[in-house]
């Protein structure tokens, strides 16, 4: 058993010997070109053993297993007993003799930076960056073991826990090991990133340095200079007045010291070095195959690399498999699911699709490079995205705006019209579509919804696998039948021909924002409405009431309290009342397009806070009112617009032509919902049927849990089935790597170079201070802010303003409740936009960072009308 490892033993195989730090300079060295000072790790075996020799700090684990994720104060005294314990260890004698040597290799009295390398660090989906501790100038052999201890101790420290907690990472399996490494002591120091940290572009790289050691940049004595190449140029340099430094005691250790006012605004690096630097960069860039963090010193004119590290807050390029220039839009915007999805639910979404798509950080993404080459197709998409998503335009527009990245051609190039392109005329639906082609269509899903529960029975083995790919066929039929577009575009064309015309006719904004309130066949709305309904069987019994709040209090899942329900007053009625729902709604969840998503259907416990929310906010028939009050509403905007057209100029033929067009809206707004109502209906099928599948899997012992389905692909699933043999080691990284994609947040748009834009709208009329967005259900409306991240956990009172990162028809129920919406991603016709105008709630979706600009309990004003959002106290 190893205790000391020199860098020459050490390569990027060995971090559960040395850590994620050791791990990386023992590779760094093996780079040619790229001077390492030399150095050695205590091993993680040493941690071990020191640790199994301590007994009290098994007790300590277990004190800070136990205490809850967010409270502070525990973790924090249990953190520094730990710490303190650690640091008072005494170490066995070979473990110093070892040390020791390893040390005199090094050179006598040569002076060190000891620094914590654990095997949760500097890893490519973890950087654990600053979370545990190092020290620099530390000489002999004393010193080196006090802050060897000290290092292990910093393994618990409050942030060290925090972070790992964030991460999924357990504190007893986490160990730590310690390098020991000559120190330099350079005349400048600082960072290279070989990707931009702000925009995320590849192609450029970003410099900091200052003078002395870089820990006066990492502990923000001063700001650096800035420099910043692209192509091997300096494209931008700022040099700071770097009026402090940090450099070695005399005693030991650091100190800051002041830098001669001469050389406080000189550049720490010239541009040959910054290039030359840059170059090194790339050069471990590609050793590692990923944009590095890296840290460096200049010693004369020599760099010595003392740390690389991945930059693990980049989201990942979608791969084109070409060397073209792409511009990828995500689709979790467009479909108001930004959360990683598992690969499974990754690969039937990809298949359910027309266009083709790409994934990254476990999203999806489409190519509009091919639309956007040629002026008439540009012009169109952006169009149609501004009109969902201005944000989404800005950032294409930006990139458009540079002219050296997406190439034009002519509209007559046949090059310009790829098969997959979208269609130009999109927007261009016909007129009037006869209205009963929507009961029509309504009708043809849900016998076909019918015929595939029948036909897929008990199917098993490859012969289930190739029916449901069969039945995806039939799925994409149903979903783009080529008279269900023209229904969909007929209610938006109208939608957006009111608003525009009554805008310059009458002065009115988003009048069809109250126009389009009760339309009929809105499936989703109606499923918030048709839980009001089951609150009233449940309302009248007091006893039925404490017990469904005690199974919420209790945390309780799945639908064993279902069963509990017939013993209670009113119980059976309530039970066919919840049973009724989710025969009809319990194929929908929170992110509904991942096939791997919990449904409603096999945990019902998550919809009792809003069904209880509902019987203690409203009076029975709360529903019928709900709905008829939209529409009186919307019968009364109707007859006010109608009236004041025909006081204008030409105001007959206006007020005839806006008729026509309310009529319309109110026809075909509604099946806009029915489309995904139906294809999320095929997927809880096809999920029940593969799960029967994997429960034979685990019978067999092929697979270990249920679960493990989801991290493999549709194709990998049925392989598996096939042969009976599964690769256990790509699931277990499958796990990984998505629990690293839950971290990350999806841009609206990334290109092929890595760069991620988010676009900003234009609001001229928004106050100081104000929240922008995109308006999406006109009115205004004050109340009490409740930031809800899990609809599951959401507890509102009537008046309440609901702010969440975004709503999929799955929040529907909680709409019923609330007074207006704000959400952090969103566009003008995504399902909680459509929900909020029948419903009447003023709305404005699409504002950055909401759920962590406004805090819960605030009270806030929502400009649904105008796109932004006041906060008031």
């Amino acid at each position: 058993m190893a205790y000391v490892m020199h860098f020459d033993q050490i390569d990027s195989t060995k971090v559960a010997e040395v850590g994620g730090k050791g791990a990386q300079l023992g590779e760094l060295s093996t780079v040619e070109g790229v001077r390492v000072p030399d150095g050695f790790c205590v091993t993680t075996d040493a941690f071990q053993r020191v640790m199994a020799a301590t007994p009290s700090l098994d007790a300590l684990l277990d004190l800070l297993a136990r205490a809850e994720p967010d409270d502070r104060e525990a973790i924090g005294a249990a953190s520094a007993e730990l710490r303190r314990v650690v640091e008072g260890v005494e170490l066995p004698g070979d473990l110093v003799a070892e040390i020791g040597a390893a040390l005199a290799r090094l050179g006598e009295g040569a002076a060190c930076a000891v620094r914590s390398s654990a095997t949760a660090e500097d890893l490519p989906t973890a950087s654990f960056a600053g979370q545990q501790d190092s020290y620099l100038n530390v000489a002999g052999l004393d010193a080196v073991l006090l802050h060897v201890r000290r290092c292990w101790a910093s393994l618990f420290t409050e942030r060290a826990v925090t972070y790992r907690r964030r991460n999924g990472f357990d504190d007893r399996k986490v160990r730590m090991a310690v390098v020991v490494q000559r120190m330099v002591f350079p005349d400048a120091a600082g960072i290279l990133f070989t990707a931009d940290p702000v925009t995320s572009n590849r192609k450029v790289a970003t410099v900091e340095a200052g003078w002395g050691l870089g820990e006066s940049l990492v502990a923000g004595l001063v700001a650096g200079d800035v420099y910043t190449v692209r192509d091997d140029q300096v494209i931008g340099t700022a040099v700071a007045t770097k009026a402090r430094s940090v450099r070695a005691a005399r005693e030991g250790g650091v100190e800051d010291a002041p830098v001669a006012a001469g050389r406080q605004t000189e550049p720490a690096l010239t541009d040959a070095q910054v290039l030359r630097l840059v170059r090194l960069g790339r050069h471990i860039e590609a050793h590692f195959g990923r944009p590095q963090d890296i840290e460096w010193c200049l010693v004369g004119d020599d760099f010595h690399i003392v740390q690389s590290r991945p930059i693990t807050t980049l989201f990942p390029i979608p791969e084109a498999g070409d060397q073209e220039n792409h511009v990828y839009v995500s689709v979790g915007h467009q479909q108001m699911m930004t959360d990683a999805m598992k690969p499974l639910g990754l690969s039937v979404w990809q298949r359910t699709t027309l266009q083709p798509m790409y994934e990254a950080g476990g999203r999806l993404f489409v190519d509009m490079a091919p639309n956007l080459r040629t002026p008439s197709r540009r012009a169109t998409m952006l169009e149609m995205v501004g009109k969902s998503d201005p944000l989404m335009r800005d950032a294409l527009r930006a990139v458009l705006d540079r002219g050296d990245f997406i190439r034009t051609t002519p509209d007559d190039d046949p090059a310009a019209a790829p098969a997959n392109a979208v269609p130009t005329d999109l927007t261009k639906a016909g007129e009037d579509p006869d209205p009963a082609l929507v009961t029509e269509l309504i009708r043809r899903g849900e016998e076909s919804l019918l015929t595939l529960r029948h036909d897929i029975g008990e199917l098993s083995g490859t012969e289930l696998f190739d029916f449901v790919l069969a039945d995806i066929a039939e799925l994409r039929r149903v979903l783009f039948d080529p008279r269900t577009l023209p229904l969909i575009m007929a209610g938006m064309d109208a939608s957006w021909w009111l608003n525009e015309h009554l805008e310059e006719w009458l002065g009115e904004k988003n009048a069809a924002d109250v126009l389009t309130q009760s339309v009929p066949y809105n499936v989703t709305s109606e499923m918030g409405l048709e839980l009001l309904d089951v609150a009233d069987t449940i309302r009248p019994h007091a006893e039925l009431v404490a017990f469904l709040h005690r199974v919420v209090d209790e945390g309780r899942e799945g639908d064993s309290f279902l069963d509990e329900l017939a013993a209670l007053d009113g119980g059976r009625e309530a039970r066919e009342a919840i049973l009724s729902y989710l025969g009809k709604y319990g194929m929908r969840c929170p992110g509904e397009i991942d096939i791997t998503r919990t449904r409603w259907s096999e945990n019902p416990a998550m919809l009792l806070p809003a069904l209880l929310g509902n019987v203690r906010n409203f009076a029975p028939g709360a529903a019928e009112r709900h709905f008829e009050q939209g529409l009186e509403e919307a019968r009364r905007k109707e007859q006010d617009v109608l009236a004041r057209l025909r006081a204008l100029p030409e105001g007959e033929e206006r007020a005839e032509e806006t008729k026509r067009m309310i009529d319309r809206v109110r026809a075909f707004a509604g099946y806009r919902e029915y489309p995904k109502y139906g294809m999320i209906g095929r997927y809880f099928v096809y999920k029940q049927a593969l799960l029967r599948e994997a429960d034979r899997l685990v019978r067999s012992g092929v697979l270990q849990e249920r679960e493990d389905v989801f991290f493999l692909r549709f194709e990998e699933l049925r392989e598996v089935v096939r042969t009976g043999d599964v690769d256990a080691g790509l699931i277990q990284t499958r796990r990984e790597e998505f629990r690293s994609y839950e971290t990350l947040t999806p841009p609206r748009v990334i290109t092929s170079d890595g760069e991620a834009l988010t676009g900003r709208y234009r609001h001229d009329d928004a106050p100081d201070g104000a929240l922008t967005g995109l308006p999406v259900s006109a009115g205004t409306v004050e109340g009490r802010a409740r930031v809800v991240t899990d609809m599951a956990h959401a507890d509102l009172e009537p008046g309440d303003i609901l702010v969440t990162a975004y709503t999929d028809p799955s929040w529907t129920p909680l709409f019923v409740t609330v007074a207006g919406l704000v959400t952090e991603v969103g566009g003008i016709m995504t399902h909680g936009a459509v929900v909020a105008r029948e419903y009447g709630l003023p709305a404005v979706v699409g504002v950055e960072r909401a759920t962590r600009l406004i805090k819960d309990g605030r009270r806030i004003r929502v400009h649904g009308t105008n796109g932004y959002v006041e906060l008031l106290d």
